[in-house]
């Protein structure tokens, strides 16, 4: 199998099968309009610490950063990614840090020191057990009230991922071997979603994306769900 990290540092330095932005994600902005709407300053601020696990080239912790004030920090394994991650952050000093590793490994945060954590699109390549090693150490790290913005891939009315569940299964259930990336990944149904997080955070959002469709009727884009879950 294919290494992700391998994978991933090829990707950044020069793009082959993802379309990879330097502009913020769509659905975190989103979020943050929720955050202001509904609280005000409160979650999102100079004092807020955000932490990016598996950040890319961070930015989502930029577009935190010059619109809120916020500071972060960032995780990733690929090296050619935190490299543009960095050399953005110093061209614009911004206070975000940027560290290679592993989010299948303890979190090096101290207890109830962060106020917003991101898990968007990065925990979906580990397994069940690390999935639950990760989620204990965000609420370890997360402040009472504290948020994590979770996005990641929907099983629901997704024929390509049935289909991939189908034709290359992995270890484990709900986990498929990506044809060209070589990567094990889970895909979520909102059961499972709610299932997994509805113990240790109340759910205040989740959204969908639409099932985008060729003439045929053959979907020609993955499916993902949002959800807003803040440490109950």
């Amino acid at each position: 199998m294919r290494k992700k990290k391998d994978f991933w540092d090829a990707e950044y330095k020069s793009p082959g099968h993802l379309a990879l932005s330097t502009e913020p994600s769509e659905d975190l902005e989103k979020f943050t309009r929720y955050l202001v709407r509904e609280y005000g300053k409160k979650f999102l601020n100079v004092t807020t610490l955000v932490a990016d696990l598996g950040c890319g080239n961070g930015r989502n912790l930029i577009y935190l950063a010059k619109k809120f004030g916020i500071h972060g920090v960032g995780y990733d394994t690929s090296k050619e990614a935190l490299m543009q991650g960095r050399a953005a952050t110093a061209a614009q000093e911004l206070p975000l840090i940027f560290e290679e590793r592993s989010i299948a490994k303890p979190i090096p945060l101290g207890d109830e020191s962060v106020l917003i954590a991101l898990d968007m699109m990065s925990s979906h390549v580990l397994l069940r057990s690390e999935r639950e090693a990760l989620r204990a150490e965000i609420l370890r790290v997360l402040k009472p009230e504290g948020w994590l913005f979770f996005k990641s891939f929907l099983l629901d009315d997704d024929a390509h991922a049935k289909r991939l569940l189908r034709e290359n299964p992995a270890q484990e259930e709900g986990m498929y071997i990506h044809p060209e990336i070589g990567t094990a990944e889970y895909v979520w149904t909102e059961e499972a979603l709610r299932d997994f997080y509805e113990p240790y955070f109340t759910i205040h959002h989740l959204e969908k994306s639409f099932k985008h469709k060729h003439v045929d009727g053959s979907a020609w884009k993955r499916r993902t769900i949002c959800a807003y879950l803040q440490k109950a």
